[in-house]
């Protein structure tokens, strides 16, 4: 049974991966499993400079799903590659690094540092506002999607997986700006944007008053923006939102992606990546699939 796949010339020994701000810099988990059964790790936002985020509280449960607004936490770019990257490098899994910024010179002075470490891919976070735009996120439009994704990838040595945000009219074209931009792949989708209210004292949960929203309930939105995706684009899809078992996996690849992203499943249960990549092996069997690749864009239509 082959669970291998490959993204932009990097082969994955299985389509799983975690996402961004659910799992740290990776040695968190290890003291639970060996990460090296993974696909691969995406580190959670790595910014020019250290940030603190935001203030709390930060993280609000929703039914079915998790809303946050922790504001990129991180040490720095040059804190992380000092203190965090090695320990990911020694393992046998892809390392990809999450990196987000508030001006373009932001994102290409991170992705110039982290091309130059052992780090296998770099993930762009355009959700982030652009403080010379007006707050406006890099990734609202087709137009600014393109021109960050362009910029970033004339710097970034590695292969550029652009991550795509699900609060945009046509998330497909967006996508397919980050192609035509250089980009090597996409991840979809980041967090939707909610709020919690406490009835109480009728002020916002969130100190931020607004956050993500991530869990299970965003999966079918997910799903759908996925297979948009697919029948848009030429490169390689990375699909997030909502995983909690082998079979939201596979159901993920036959929309069209050709590995996944665990996120807040990791948050409540810290074993759920490692429990993922043996339930795909089953749920396989179970389907008589003998290679993963099968799945990929094989939804029948019609």
């Amino acid at each position: 049974m082959n669970t291998n796949v490959k993204i932009a010339g990097v082969e994955f020994k299985n389509p799983i991966l975690t996402a961004s701000g659910t799992y740290g810099f990776g040695w968190e988990y290890s003291r639970f499993y060996d990460i090296s059964a993974l696909g691969g790790v995406c580190t959670k936002g790595v910014t020019r400079e250290k940030r603190l985020g935001n203030l709390s509280p930060r993280i609000a449960e929703t039914p079915s799903g998790i809303l946050n607004s922790v504001g990129l936490q991180n040490p720095g770019v040059d804190a992380f590659i000092e203190d965090d990257l090695p320990f990911l490098l020694e393992k046998d899994l892809v390392t990809v690094v999450n990196i987000a910024g508030s001006t373009e010179e932001d994102y290409k002075y991170v992705a110039e540092k982290v091309s130059a470490t052992g780090a296998h891919m770099v993930e762009l976070n355009i959700s982030c506002p652009n403080v010379k735009a007006g707050g406006m996120a890099f990734g609202i439009d087709p137009q600014s999607v393109g021109a960050i994704t362009e910029s970033v990838k004339k710097v970034c040595k590695k292969p550029l997986i652009v991550k795509l945000s699900p609060n945009v009219s046509d998330i497909a074209a967006n996508a397919k700006a980050a192609e035509d931009g250089g980009a090597d792949a996409v991840s979809l989708i980041n967090t939707v944007t909610g709020m919690a209210i406490d009835r109480f004292t009728r002020k916002p949960v969130l100190a931020n008053v607004t956050g993500g929203l991530s869990g299970p309930c965003v999966k079918p939105i997910a799903l759908r923006m996925v297979h948009e995706v697919y029948k848009k684009v030429n490169i390689p899809i990375i699909g997030l939102g909502g995983i909690m078992t082998g079979a939201d996996v596979m159901e993920f690849m036959i929309a069209g992606a050709t590995a996944v992203q665990v996120g807040s499943a990791n948050i409540f249960d810290p074993m759920a990546a490692f429990r993922i990549v043996n339930e795909l092996t089953k749920e396989m069997e179970c389907c008589k699939i003998h290679d993963v690749n099968e799945l990929i864009g094989s939804l029948i239509t019609q």
